[in-house]
This record gives structure tokens, C-alpha cells and sequence, in this order.
């Protein structure tokens, strides 16, 4: 890790767009310790068996059919990074498009601006599905990024291999909601390239930015459900240990965090998983299960607030 790699990096800056991102990946893999990804058989066996075992669990509580991803890596910060760069880039190529030659100085910013984001990211990230939005391709992936879950473990006082487990289960069930509804990544794909683009032309698209948020939010909440009933160990104390870890987070991380949004996820998470649990309780996890038919069965933000409604719309589609 060398800080003074990562600075000439994002100040050697080049070309006419407004982010170098030769230089972003540059940067970032330059600030960022890339961890140990030294496995013996027993923990590789570990991985394969808890998706394996996942799989088939979430197959059982929710009778949905999905396979699992194409790709599935332990990686480090830096695999991570590499696996994520070209994401970013698809997503800000509208706003590049648009863009007129950036001086130099401003490209410098948004290059560092980025690095940093990438980086602090890279440093946070346990698991994550992967649904290569924006590709040329329709595979999907499933990382466990091993350096974080390993110091997270410790850092929670939790068993590694038990922590390791409920990881790949959440992951799991994001795999599964995106097998059910093979609508969902082109729905996501076009809602987020709206916003983007009315963004480059200096405006706010605030109807697609609250649909991309009520899907997510629907996305995380449905994960959050699947969780309680396929696990299979409970896990209070894991989620215990994590919100205590969050509120003891320091002033400069927590406004990180805001700035790149992460607080807006923990906001889907709880009120997803308040939504899926009253219609849960309503009546039964296939009705959950109903919102990845189409794109017309998601919730609308009034309808998290109010699951009768939802109930309602949906006997009469």
C-alpha cells in the first residue's frame, strides 16, 4: 500500500473525459491493502458448501427456482476492485458523453474523487451479488471479499466459519430474487440509465430515482425476510453486534458513508423487511414472494408504508 503511488496516480490524470479510469484503478489499488486470500482445503470446502447449502435452503423456503450465479470468487480488495471499476465506469458513461473537455484540474478531482470512493468500499464490502448491470454479457457473479469478512469476524468476537455462513446465505437470496425475476436487471438497468442521464444534462429525475430506490428498497427487504426463515442458526447476536459496531463508528465515517449512500441502504433493509414482514404476516411468504412476478407487482413507496394497499392492488391484477 503506498499513499504517495496513489497521489501521483490520480494527479498524472489524462485524456478528455471527465474521470481517468486507468488512473481510478490505479489509485485505489494503490491505497488499498490488498488482504490475505490464503486458503487451506477445509476453508475453500467451507465456501463451496455454504452457497451449496444456501442454495438448496432458500430453494425450500420460498419455491422459487434460480441457479446459482456463474461465477462464484473469493477475492481480495483488490479482485474486488478490479471486478468493480468497469461497473462505475458503465454507470457514469452517459454523464461522460455528455461532457465537454474537462481541464485538467477537474478531472484530477473526479479521478481522486472516485479512487477514494473505490477504495473506502473495497476496505467495507463482505459479500456482494453481482448482477453485471450494464454488461455486454447476462452472467452474473457472487463475491466474498475474505480479508473483510476475516476482520470483521474479529472485530465482532464471532466465530469465522458461522460469520463466513450467514454472509453467503444473505448473498444467496439477492441470487434468488434476480433468478425469479429475470425482468429485474433490465428494470434496474433502465431506471438507473434515466436518472443518469437526466443528470448529465444538469437536471434531477426524481421519479426515476424514487423507483430505484422503492425496487432496492424491495430488493434488501425481501433479502432481509428470506434471512430469517433459511438460516439455519440464529443470528440476533450477529445483527446485534453489527448495529453496535455502526453506531460506534466515528463522525468522519459516518459522513463517508452518507455521501456514498451506504446509510440509504441500511433505510431499505429496515423498511423493505417491515413491509415483507406485515405481508408475511398477513398471509404467507408465497404472497412476499409475488412482488418478483413483474415489474407492476413492486410496491410503491406509499405501499411500503401501507402492505394492505399492496394486498389490495395485487387480487385485483
Amino acid at each position: 500500500m503506498s499513499i504517495y503511488r496513489s497521489v501521483r496516480a490520480v494527479t498524472g490524470a489524462s485524456g478528455d473525459g471527465p474521470v481517468d479510469w486507468g488512473a481510478v484503478t490505479d489509485a485505489a489499488r494503490a491505497s488499498t491493502d490488498p488482504g490475505d486470500i490464503e486458503m487451506d482445503a477445509a476453508e475453500q470446502r467451507g465456501y463451496a458448501e455454504d452457497v451449496a447449502d444456501a442454495r438448496d435452503r432458500v430453494r425450500e423456503v420460498t419455491a422459487l427456482e434460480f441457479d446459482l450465479p456463474d461465477r462464484v470468487e473469493v477475492m481480495n480488495r483488490h479482485h474486488w476492485l478490479d471486478a468493480n471499476v468497469g461497473t462505475f465506469e458503465r454507470v457514469m458513461d452517459p454523464i461522460e458523453q455528455q461532457a465537454e473537455v474537462m481541464p485538467g484540474f477537474a478531472r484530477v478531482i473526479n479521478t481522486g474523487s472516485m479512487a477514494f470512493a473505490l477504495s473506502f468500499l473495497s476496505n467495507h464490502v463482505l459479500g456482494q451479488y453481482d448482477p453485471l448491470l450494464l454488461a455486454d454479457s447476462e452472467a452474473h457473479a457472487l463475491y466474498f471479499v475474505r480479508p473483510n469478512i476475516r476482520r470483521v469476524a474479529e472485530m465482532l468476537d464471532a466465530e469465522y466459519d458461522r460469520f463466513r455462513r450467514w454472509i453467503a446465505f444473505h448473498e444467496i437470496t439477492h441470487a434468488a430474487e434476480f433468478g425469479a425475476a429475470p425482468w429485474l436487471p433490465d428494470h434496474l438497468e433502465s431506471t438507473m440509465m434515466e436518472a443518469v442521464e437526466t443528470l448529465s444534462t444538469g437536471s434531477i429525475d426524481r421519479e426515476s430515482l424514487g423507483e430505484l430506490d422503492t425496487t432496492m428498497t424491495a430488493v434488501e427487504g425481501y433479502a432481509e425476510l428470506i434471512m430469517d426463515e433459511a438460516f439455519d442458526d440464529e443470528y440476533a447476536d450477529l445483527r446485534r453486534k453489527l448495529d453496535q459496531r455502526r453506531q460506534g463508528r466515528s463522525p468522519i465515517e459516518q459522513l463517508i458513508r452518507r455521501l456514498l449512500g451506504l446509510s440509504v441502504k441500511r433505510r431499505q433493509y429496515e423498511r423493505g423487511k417491515k413491509f415483507f414482514d406485515s405481508v408475511v404476516q398477513a398471509r404467507d411468504i408465497e404472497t412476499a414472494g409475488r412482488v418478483w412476478e413483474s415489474p407492476e407487482m413492486l410496491p410503491t413507496d406509499a405501499e411500503f408504508d401501507d402492505p394492505q394497499a399492496w394486498l389490495a392492488r395485487i387480487d385485483r391484477l
